[in-house]
């Protein structure tokens, strides 16, 4: 279940592409796959593609079909788990034949969405009743619902900071870092973790875009000659501690031999003091703890540490967004599982997850972040797909682990060269792609 999870955080930030040969055959009729009024006269076979093997193979899947069978009587719903889901789909997506209910894909570029998902409505509307509806929007229309959201920071031991000295949240990279060094000196535990053998938690430090400045559009002001890595921009703050916390050997010795799966059993039981990830991961963290024999209660989770105004902030991103395809023959019965599964599944609330449905209460995994007042910032996505055409172009890659693993590699002395440097690097790269991309 680990794997499968993981890719969940790391798709939540994930890049859209544009897929070569992604041509979905005939054109999309471009019809509405409305929301039903009567359950009753609702009726149709569906086939729901999802990422969450686990779900499917422990019969969790099938529960909530059946749930959900109590007020659509008439719909027959099929699940196929998919391992590989990113990598199949994008394949199926050549053919007709990708299910009726399916995550979207990070593969497929967002203006592309209308040739191969059914609009769900109006941005206006269900913006008001739906957080992260802009994600999909394309030309007004919303073409996929979120799963589910997740809050970004720091996943925890407080037994463990507490046993060096620390209990209150750090409110600057540098008391960030000297709260490490405390438990470098204080402890026998690794301070920070950097998963970087598995790269994909690398990619979770650009989702506190928005967190540095309190920012909803943060994203959206990179869609520019910007020159993002320049002092006081929120991503020179943010690499800067990726890169301190390494050069100052507060991480594991040898990052090429991190490993996930471990070292989630290594922070609930206090070997690991620290890991940037999102607030889906919290459920997993308090899991190991429990299996470990340790107490789910030593896992927490502190925002970013940078205050304004004094206050905190995190950001809020969306999960996989759930599509009903354009050429589904049940498109009423698609959208009826969709409706279902994201107000009335519990599903969200289970996972410890930020809530799609606007009027629904936080999760308890959230409770020190409301009860410390956090202010929680929904990113905005109005210029995701410009400015991933500039990360394309310029080949860096904000939602990959790579540029990353080279800045922990200069950090540690394998990669030559110093900050200032690699900051310069990619800001001309950035610059000159933003004057050709998209153009």
């Amino acid at each position: 279940m680990g794997k499968t999870k993981a890719l969940t955080g790391a798709l939540l930030t994930a890049a859209t592409l544009t897929v070569a040969g992604c041509s979905g055959g005939a054109t999309a009729s471009g019809e509405t796959a409305a929301a039903p009024a009567d359950p009753n006269a609702v009726s149709g076979e569906i086939k729901v593609l999802t990422h969450r093997t686990d779900l499917v193979q422990n019969g969790t899947m099938k529960r909530y079909a059946a749930a959900f069978n109590k007020t659509y009587p008439k719909v027959k719903v099929e699940f196929e788990g998919i391992t590989d889901y990113e990598g199949e789909v994008k394949i199926r997506m050549n053919t007709k034949a990708y299910g009726d209910v399916l995550m979207i894909p990070a593969a497929v570029a967002k203006n592309d969405y209308p040739k191969f998902f059914a609009p769900l409505g109006t941005t206006a509307e269900l913006s008001q009743k739906y957080r992260f509806s802009d994600k999909t929007d394309v030309g007004g229309k919303v073409y996929g619902i979120a799963q589910f959201g997740t809050a970004n920071g720091f996943v925890y031991n407080k037994a463990l900071w507490k046993k060096a000295g620390i209990t209150e949240w750090p409110k600057t990279p540098q008391e960030f870092t000297a709260a490490l060094k405390a438990i470098e000196e204080k402890t026998d535990a690794v301070p920070y973790y950097t998963n970087f053998k598995d790269g994909w938690p690398l990619v979770q430090w650009t989702s506190n875009v928005g967190s540095v400045t309190c920012d909803a559009k943060a994203t959206d002001k990179l869609a520019g000659p910007v020159s993002p890595w320049k002092a006081g921009g929120e991503l020179h703050t943010i690499d800067t501690l990726v890169h301190d916390i390494v050069r100052q050997g507060l991480a594991e010795k040898d990052p090429t031999t991190t490993n996930w799966e471990t070292s989630k059993a290594l922070l609930a039981e206090g070997r690991i003091g620290t890991m940037m990830l999102g607030s889906w991961a919290i459920t997993q963290m308090q899991g190991a703890a429990k299996e470990a024999g340790g107490s789910p209660a030593d896992i927490g989770f502190m925002p970013f540490p940078v205050q304004k105004d004094g206050a905190f902030c995190a950001t809020l991103v969306s999960d996989y967004q759930q599509a009903v395809s354009a050429y589904s023959k049940s498109k009423s019965a698609a959208r009826a599982w969709i409706d279902w599964f994201t107000e009335k599944s519990g599903y969200s609330e289970q996972e410890g997850a930020v809530p799609v449905v606007r009027s629904a209460p936080m999760p308890t995994t959230l409770k020190d972040y409301v009860d410390n007042d956090v202010t929680f910032v929904e990113r905005s996505e109005a210029e995701t797909a410009a400015v991933n055409d500039i990360d394309n172009a310029a080949e860096i890659g904000l939602n990959k682990p790579d540029y990353r693993q080279k800045l922990i590699d200069t950090a540690r002395g394998t990669e030559e060269g110093g900050l200032q440097g690699f900051f310069a690097d990619l800001n001309k790269r950035w610059d000159e792609a933003a004057k050709t991309a998209g153009s």
